[in-house]
């Protein structure tokens, strides 16, 4: 929770990939709150109320799960609505002629998203394509698998393109963005 509510405000994109990594561990937990407790969350250096309220917050988490039937897979419509809104935006920058600097940006990355699509699930947007890139990455690394070199360059570019989109949210949440249609 502690680690969510900070990424939310720095980095929508890299709270998307921890909140898919926390769906994730609580599925590796068996959704049980008891072990998340015992195993996981009394490892970290919290006080009493700091672990209570992240028990809470595990424990919200894992009733939305059930409730949404994402106790095998997939992802909290929390989630999903926070991706919507991404690619909302991205189509948004897309149509503006005010920002050059991302519109180039994604069309560098374009052959990545092709192939992307070519492989993956064609039902998603590009933006959770790219993103689902970055989590296949994230994973492959903390299971210290290889990433080739030309995995390495695709993600390079994806995390630029991504973080570019990342930041424009942030900014559009807090100071508004000016598209060039008002």
């Amino acid at each position: 929770m502690f680690i969510a509510q900070e990424l939310r405000k720095k980095s929508i994109a890299e709270y998307l990939l921890y909140m898919w990594q926390m769906e994730d561990l609580i599925r590796a937990y068996g959704c049980s709150l008891a072990r998340i407790r015992r195993e996981y969350i009394d490892r970290f250096d919290y006080t009493d109320e700091q672990k209570d309220e992240e028990t809470d917050w595990f424990g919200n988490l894992i009733r939305m799960m059930n409730e949404e039937g994402r106790r095998q897979e997939g992802h909290l419509q929390i989630n999903k609505i926070i991706v919507k809104d991404l690619a909302d935006l991205h189509n948004r920058l897309m149509l503006s002629g005010k920002f050059p600097f991302y519109n180039a940006e994604y069309y560098k990355v374009l052959p990545f998203i092709v192939e992307l699509r070519n492989k993956g699930d064609k039902e998603v947007n590009e933006i959770e394509n790219c993103l689902d890139a970055l989590y296949g990455v994230m994973l492959l690394r903390l299971q210290q698998k290889p990433v080739s070199d030309e995995t390495e360059s695709a993600i390079k570019e994806i995390t630029t393109f991504i973080g570019m989109l990342s930041d424009y949210y942030i900014k559009d949440r807090t100071e508004g963005l000016n598209f060039g249609d008002e």
